[in-house]
C-alpha cells in the first residue's frame, strides 16, 4: 500500500493567476524542510499538493510533523493511494483506517470525484464504502453531523486517495512570498511570537539580538539561540546577529537623563538594527511591542522610537494582551524557554521612574547631547552572526 501526504492550500487558493507562484514557493520551503528526512516528490493539482516518498528509509512520521509547521498549508492528511476500482477502494479504506475506526464510535464517508469519468458518483461512492465499513466494523454508527472520524475518498486523475480526519496546518502564506524583515529578538515572551506571526504572513526572517556583557551572560545568549530555533522551526533558517551593546548602554547611563534611558536605548537599537537590516536586504523591522505593556510602549514612547528609523516597523503584538501572547508562545513551544531567569539587554540600567509620555523633541534633544555615530558603527561592524535552523 502506497502512503502519501495530501497538502491542502489555504489562502493560496484565492491567488488567481498568481497561485502557482505561491505554490512553487511553498513547495520549495517544504523541500528545504525535508532535506534531512529523505527524498520526496511534490506534485500540485487542484489546490492540493501530493507529497510522495522516493526513499524507503525516509522517516514519514517526521516528514508529516515537519509539514505541519510549513506556512501556507491549511490542512494535511496522511493518505493511502489505490487504483480506481470500487472494490479496491473499500478494501484499502478498511485496512488503512482500521486502527482509527476500531477506536471510533461514529463515522461518515465523504467522496470527492475530480475524475468525472469514474463510473460511480460521489453519493454512490459514499454508500458503497460506508456500507462496507459498517459490515466490517459493526460497533460503528453513522453520524453525518459530528462524527469521530470522517473517511474521505478522493478520486483524482491517476489514483484514488483515502484518508481519515484532516490535521490542521500552520496556515498563512509561504515564507518569502512577502519579502524579508529583521526581527529584534530579546529573551522575552513577545519577540519570538512577533517573529512567528510575521513569518506566517510570508516574511523571511533575519534576527538581531543585543547583548550587554558582562551584565548579560552566555546563558542568556544561548537562551536567545534556542528561542530563534523555535521560530525557525516554522520560518526556516534564520541568520541571527549578536550585537554587543554594552558601551552604548553605559554611555546612555552616564550621559542621558535617567527617566529617558529606556526610550533612548530603544532608539539607538533601532538605528543599529536598521543598518544591519539594510546590509541584509531587509525591508522592515519587527518588534514584540504591545501597546501600554511597559513604559517604553506607550503611544508617545513608540512615536519617539519610530522617529529613529526610516524603515517600516511591524508590531504584530501591538493590540494583544499578555494572555493572548502567552497562548501563542505555548502553541509554538517558546514559552518555557522565554521564562528562563536570565537577564536580557533591555533590563540593564532600568530607570526607577521612566517617562511614559515623552515628546519627540525632548528625547531627540537629550540624545543629541551625545554623538552615538561611531559607537553605532562599531557595534554594527563588530556584530557576529550564526545560522539557526
Amino acid at each position: 500500500m502506497k502512503e502519501i501526504i495530501l497538502i491542502k492550500n489555504g489562502e493560496l487558493a484565492l491567488k488567481g493567476l498568481n497561485r502557482r507562484t505561491f505554490e512553487d514557493m511553498m513547495i520549495k520551503n517544504m523541500r528545504r524542510r525535508f532535506e534531512h528526512i529523505g527524498k520526496f516528490t511534490f506534485k500540485a493539482s487542484q489546490s492540493t499538493i501530493m507529497v510522495e516518498s522516493e526513499d524507503e528509509n525516509a522517516d514519514f512520521d517526521t516528514a508529516f510533523e515537519a509539514a505541519k509547521k510549513v506556512f501556507g498549508i491549511a490542512g494535511l492528511s496522511r493518505a493511502a493511494a489505490t487504483e480506481k476500482d470500487i472494490d479496491k477502494i473499500k478494501e484499502v479504506a478498511k485496512e488503512y483506517l482500521e486502527d482509527e475506526l476500531m477506536f471510533a464510535k461514529t463515522f461518515k464517508v465523504n467522496a470527492k470525484r475530480s475524475d468525472k469519468n469514474f463510473p460511480l458518483k460521489s453519493p454512490e461512492i459514499c454508500m458503497e464504502v460506508g456500507g462496507f465499513l459498517l459490515e466490517n466494523f459493526p460497533h460503528l454508527t453513522v453520524d453525518v453531523h459530528n462524527p469521530d472520524i470522517i473517511v474521505t475518498v478522493e478520486v483524482r486523475d491517476t489514483h484514488v486517495y483515502i484518508h481519515g480526519n484532516q490535521h490542521k496546518g500552520a496556515g498563512g502564506m509561504p515564507v518569502g512570498s512577502a519579502g524579508k524583515a529583521a526581527l529584534l529578538i530579546s529573551g522575552g515572551i513577545d519577540s519570538p511570537v512577533a517573529g512567528w506571526m510575521m513569518a506566517k504572513r510570508g516574511l523571511r526572517l533575519m534576527g538581531i539580538h543585543f547583548a550587554a556583557p558582562p551584565y548579560t551572560s552566555e546563558l542568556a545568549e544561548k537562551k536567545v539561540h534556542e528561542l530563534t530555533r523555535k521560530v525557525a522551526a516554522y520560518s526556516g533558517r534564520i541568520k541571527l546577529y549578536i550585537v554587543e551593546f554594552t558601551k552604548i548602554q553605559e554611555t546612555i547611563k552616564d550621559e542621558c537623563p535617567e527617566e529617558l534611558f529606556t526610550i533612548i536605548m530603544r532608539r539607538i537599537m533601532m538605528k543599529t538594527a536598521e543598518k544591519i537590516a539594510r546590509r541584509e536586504d531587509c525591508e522592515a523591522l519587527i518588534t514584540g511591542e504591545s501597546l501600554g505593556q511597559v513604559a517604553s510602549q506607550t503611544m508617545k514612547a513608540l512615536a519617539c522610537t519610530d522617529r529613529a528609523t526610516d524603515m517600516p516597523v511591524f508590531r504584530p503584538c501591538i493590540g494583544m494582551d499578555k494572555g493572548e501572547i502567552v497562548k501563542i508562545s505555548r502553541e509554538i513551544d517558546s514559552f518555557e524557554t522565554s521564562i528562563l531567569p536570565y537577564e536580557d539587554c533591555c533590563t540593564v540600567f532600568t530607570p526607577k521612574h521612566p517617562k511614559t509620555r515623552p515628546s519627540v523633541e525632548e528625547v531627540e534633544k537629550a540624545e543629541s547631547a551625545v554623538d552615538f555615530t561611531e559607537m553605532i558603527e562599531e557595534a554594527v561592524n563588530s556584530a557576529r552572526f550564526i545560522l539557526i535552523d
